[in-house]
């Protein structure tokens, strides 16, 4: 943000703490509460966490302790301002939080998110970008989102830390971004994938630059709880994938924002997918190795003359687990869908590979499957090559 934009937000965020102080606080119980929690239990997010559990039983409350306690007691990294980093390890990113006691937003986000879900409240991180003094944001933004009491709230714990001035970081608590309705929100923040809006008639981006945020009953009705109940059965790759739907239909790539943001996605997406190939094709290659490696013991005990001894279905067994394995991995090798150019010639030879074991396997087996109906006293006689006038007569 340049300067003019760091000196207007703090003077929102006086502006906004003015008025609520005007206020009760029907909060200050569990705000005096959470100024009393010991500093042994502020090292991790399960240690805050349950020391909410104790103090608080309504989510509500809870809710409240996990808002105040982060927005607080973390300082905004000035510093680093710009190196927001939505791809970021977040348990690393909490252990930094929680030791530095500094962040950007998507570390205050994580934060948030973390000890609210340690107490039982569904929660998660919402991206996109924001709109400060009526001018949209070039840079992107984190905030999170709760489910209480049946309901979606959003809560953005960095914007309700305080602000800056002079290039200084001020803590002065915003109790405006605290549970704040998504009809509220969506003034001054506009999710990438317009299902976190909470909204039935959602906000397009072009609305968003244009302050056209009011609900439009016009519009064709959206259930985004619907939405969000299917996207929490999807793998990640599918959550992927419609989130770039939704993004795409929702104005698409109208700022280098979401440009950045639609590109993330696809190249996850690609990423994903090649690392699911190649952990199937590794899957493959461990079966053909395992039904190798039991059709060579196999090889080799029959080179014993099949001593020590084995019960008859015993021996029936070895050949059956060596062609269960073979069998998995060329049922397997089938399911790999779209493989690269590498890939597919691994594949390939890999195919032709099992074919030829396949080929020594049916040696085996008919071997053994005359073994098997000769009487045991003439049995030895089969590992041995009897030549009449150079004819192999067994």
């Amino acid at each position: 943000m340049s300067t003019k934009i760091k000196i207007t937000f703090f003077l929102i965020v006086l502006f906004c703490s003015g008025i609520l102080a005007q206020t009760v606080n029907e909060f200050s119980s569990v705000d005096n509460t959470m100024l009393q929690i010991p500093d042994s239990s502020t090292k991790s997010t399960q240690s805050i966490a349950r020391f909410i559990d104790r103090k608080f039983t309504n989510q509500n409350d809870k809710i409240r302790a996990v808002f105040y306690w982060v927005a607080k007691n973390i300082q905004y990294d000035i510093k680093n301002m710009y190196a927001v980093d939505f791809q970021e390890d977040k348990k690393e990113l909490i252990d930094k939080v929680l030791r530095t006691r500094k962040a950007v937003c998507f570390g205050y986000a994580v934060l948030f998110c973390e000890i609210a879900n340690k107490t039982g409240i569904k929660s998660c991180v919402v991206e996109g970008f924001t709109k400060q003094n009526g001018k949209v944001d070039y840079v992107s933004h984190a905030w999170c989102a709760a489910y209480i009491n049946s309901r979606w709230y959003l809560f953005d714990p960095t914007w309700g830390s305080g602000g800056i001035l002079n290039s200084k970081f001020v803590s002065q608590l915003n109790d405006y971004y605290f549970k704040t309705t998504p009809v509220s929100l969506i003034k001054s923040h506009i999710p990438f994938d317009l299902q976190w809006q909470f909204l039935n008639y959602p906000v397009t981006f072009q609305e968003f630059y244009q302050g056209k945020t009011d609900s439009n009953p016009q519009k064709k009705l959206f259930n985004f709880n619907d939405s969000i109940a299917a996207y929490e059965k999807q793998t990640e790759i599918e959550q992927l994938i419609t989130a770039t739907r939704r993004i795409e239909e929702n104005g698409g790539a109208i700022n280098s924002i979401i440009f950045e943001k639609l590109q993330y996605n696809k190249r996850k997406v690609e990423y994903i997918n090649n690392k699911l190939i190649s952990e199937q094709f590794n899957s493959v290659v461990n079966n053909f190795n395992t039904g190798i490696n039991l059709l060579n013991e196999f090889i080799n005990y029959r080179n014993k003359q099949f001593t020590p001894i084995k019960p008859d279905s015993e021996l029936k067994l070895m050949l059956d687990n060596i062609e269960t394995s073979f069998n998995l991995a060329k049922e397997n090798i089938n399911q790999i869908n779209n493989p690269d150019s590498n890939i597919l010639s691994s594949i390939n030879q890999l195919n032709k590979s099992i074919n030829e074991a396949y080929q020594n396997l049916d040696e085996q087996k008919t071997f053994l499957e005359k073994y098997l109906s000769t009487g045991k006293l003439f049995r030895k006689s089969l590992f041995y090559k009897y030549i009449w006038m150079e004819i192999p007569i067994n």
